[in-house]
């Protein structure tokens, strides 16, 4: 089981203050899920809080993704379910993507 510190734990309740939800990826138990709408990402905890895992991701299914590049088109994959990256979906994953940043970095 994943132990977090008294700081750890505030961060956590900041960011569900902010629309993030806290989840858990059961392949990823080493690590907390955050989640707002379909993004999401994993946080690896470190002595100034956390850190973002890898890159955010989409979720296909209720499941992290992987983005990759079919001939000319992008998609989200998870195992044989596919989500074509439209231009609205990589919108929404980049505003994650900074609002989970600035809310983490605000917080050191």
């Amino acid at each position: 089981m994943l132990e977090l510190s008294k700081s750890q734990l505030q961060i956590l309740s900041r960011l569900n203050s902010l629309g993030f939800s806290v989840v858990a990826f059961p392949m990823y138990a080493n690590y907390v899920g955050i989640r707002r709408g379909d993004c999401a990402a994993l946080l690896s905890p470190d002595r100034a809080g956390f850190r973002v895992l890898g890159e955010p991701s989409w979720l296909v299914n209720g499941n992290l993704s992987v983005k990759i590049a079919d001939g000319d088109q992008k998609l989200f994959v998870w195992k044989r379910s596919r989500v074509l990256a439209t231009s609205e979906i990589l919108a929404a994953l980049a505003e994650f993507s900074q609002d989970l940043t600035a809310a983490l970095n605000s917080t050191k």
